[in-house]
């Protein structure tokens, strides 16, 4: 525990340019203290004692404001980055060097039994107060914008936007989630949806015009 601990400062210290030494994010990172919390409370939960996991993970969602199901899989140097309002549930299964943001949901549709939350790969990114429900998978290097509310499998190396969510890049140049995503650029897909219908009428109008020319 104590050496991914360590692992886990130095992933933050390598990925955020705001924490310039350990011992900040030792003491001040709320969602690095949600994970170690959370590791703690599997521990118990592995062992058969859930009311004790259950209890140790509302006491860490009193401190941190991240939920973090005990019985959740949870892989190598994930960060939650400022947290808040971060929901996982119990059947959720997040593989290595994945990034959290706050009001990020990993959670159920209300209509599944057994495996009801979904399986993200390796190297994604779920960018603020996007929402992904139900047993759907993500694959490896994914990038999940803002706001976006994914219902459905996404495959490797492809970006995701809109509500629901859809894939906008898919097996294009490799998606680099530390210095090539970019929150505020990403492409909307229900704005692109109006531009092509505003093309539509243009040329309808176009044509009603040469009609009457012609005529």
């Amino acid at each position: 525990m104590f050496n991914r601990i360590k692992e886990d400062i130095q992933m933050v210290l390598e990925q955020d340019p705001a924490a310039p030494q350990w011992y900040t994010v030792l003491l001040t990172y709320s969602g690095l203290h949600a994970i170690w919390w959370y590791y703690i409370s599997s521990f118990f939960q592995r062992r058969g004692f859930k009311f004790i996991a259950r209890s140790i993970s509302q006491i860490a969602r009193w401190i941190t404001g991240v939920e973090i199901h005990p019985g959740a899989t949870i892989g190598k140097r994930l960060f939650i980055d400022h947290g808040m309002g971060v929901v996982i549930g119990e059947t959720t299964i997040i593989g290595d060097d994945v990034t959290i943001y706050q009001g990020v949901t990993l959670g159920g549709t209300g209509k599944e039994s057994g495996k009801r939350h979904p399986t993200l790969g390796n190297h994604v990114l779920v960018a603020a107060g996007a929402k992904v429900l139900g047993s759907i998978e993500i694959g490896d290097c994914v990038n999940i914008g803002a706001n976006s509310v994914v219902l459905k499998d996404v495959p490797s190396h492809s970006t995701v936007v809109g509500i629901p969510g859809r894939v906008v890049k898919h097996k294009g140049a490799r998606v680099n989630i530390d210095k090539d995503f970019n929150h505020n650029n990403l492409p909307d897909p229900i704005y692109e949806k109006l531009k092509e219908l505003e093309r539509h009428i243009d040329q309808v109008k176009n044509k009603e015009i040469e009609d009457d020319y012609i005529i």
